[in-house]
């Protein structure tokens, strides 16, 4: 029999995030429909607050993460991070989009280093920073209406929120792929690419909150084979039919080399990826695999404090709007005219010293935003 639900305030609450206690079971909703759940600074801050104060309650004996869905707007589990604030903050100058980078990449070592069983439901949209409350959960689960990407690239930026790590543990070299060219996948290739855990159908949303089975289990071993055992057959993946090729082409030593390989492959999956990778900032990507192969052998925490040091640099390096990142989002989100004017233009013309000025950090380690992350 379900148990009552019990509503928690939150102390940044707007209403864009709910918390509920459901049993043992504590359920956290991402409320923000009309902008496909979107990440604010201060949903970033209850997302955080509540976890903070369920990590040691003896009452909780797992989290679940949801989003709310708005049909016609889009289904959404989270499309990422508020890409308007960061657009106009930049211009500004606002110091707000500092806290948002480092609470952020806070929130998402927080999740992955979670002591008890952490379920990410990503039915619908599931992109950047709604990659980072996910892929740290201890059963990502996936259903036929998720749309998953790291799509940083497309705005002249590189796949943050622990994209490093997560992106550089796919699969041989699947990993430089996703990065680079921000492909979508649907549920079948999430699993092969090792981005989910598992398949439910997305009707299983409210009887998977609704439950009380998951939170009166006694150990975080039962709540994972409670859950594991409801998982159904997947579709089948699609690219990941790939992963010869995409060993074969992205396991090349640079980027220049990648897209040369590609240009020789006259199949269709060749041609369409060359094509995305041409409307992508070169700079951007440079860094992106320099930051892949980097993190390969780093530890969480480590590329969290690197992206941090990468995300700086991507607003300052060159302030304003003559920064990449804020040209990507202007073409692609604000004025949506499709022409970005990235600088450098060519692949050709991005040099080792332009990559490697986005892995000095600005901090000294003393001060680092992230140093206390172990």
């Amino acid at each position: 029999m379900n148990q009552a639900v019990h509503n928690v305030a939150l102390p940044h609450s707007n209403g864009d995030v709910l918390a509920e206690i459901r049993g043992g079971l504590a359920v956290l909703t991402m409320n923000r429909p009309a902008f496909l759940n979107a990440l604010s600074l201060d949903m970033i801050r209850d997302l955080t607050a509540a976890l903070l104060a369920w990590r040691d309650d003896g009452n909780i004996t797992a989290v679940l993460l949801r989003g709310t869905p708005k049909e016609g707007r889009g289904l959404s589990f989270c499309a990422g991070g508020d890409i308007h604030f960061l657009h106009h903050s930049a211009i500004a100058g606002d110091p707000k989009m500092e806290d948002f980078f480092t609470e952020e990449y806070a929130l998402n070592h927080l999740i992955h280093t979670y002591p008890k069983p952490y379920i990410a439901f990503m039915d619908g949209i599931v992109m950047g920073g709604g990659m980072g409350v996910a892929q740290g959960g201890r059963v990502r689960i996936v259903t036929e209406r998720t749309k998953m990407a790291m799509p940083e690239t497309n705005i002249g930026l590189f796949p943050d929120v622990g994209g490093g790590w997560f992106l550089s543990r796919c699969p041989g070299h699947s990993g430089e792929y996703l990065a680079l060219t921000g492909q979508m996948l649907g549920a079948g290739d999430a699993i092969a690419f090792g981005l989910a855990d598992g398949f439910m159908p997305s009707s299983m949303r409210e009887s998977l909150s609704d439950e009380n089975t998951v939170g009166a289990l006694a150990t975080d071993a039962d709540v994972l084979r409670h859950l594991r055992a409801q998982f159904q057959p997947a579709p089948e993946p699609v690219l990941a039919r790939e992963q010869a090729a995409i060993d074969r082409h992205f396991s090349q030593p640079g980027l220049a080399a990648i897209m040369a390989s590609l240009e020789k492959d006259t199949s269709p999956w060749a041609v369409e990826t060359l094509g995305l990778l041409r409307k992508r900032s070169p700079l951007m990507m440079c860094v992106t695999l320099e930051l892949l192969r980097r993190a390969r052998h780093m530890s969480l925490a480590d590329d969290l404090r690197m992206e941090r040091d990468l995300v700086r640099h991507s607003f300052h390096l060159r302030p304003g709007r003559d920064g990449e990142t804020v040209e990507g989002i202007r073409a692609l989100v604000i004025d949506k005219d499709q022409n970005p004017r990235w600088n450098p233009a060519t692949v050709a013309e991005v040099t080792p010293d332009m990559v490697e000025a986005f892995f000095r950090s600005p901090w000294p380690v003393h001060a680092h935003p992230l140093r206390e992350l172990r």
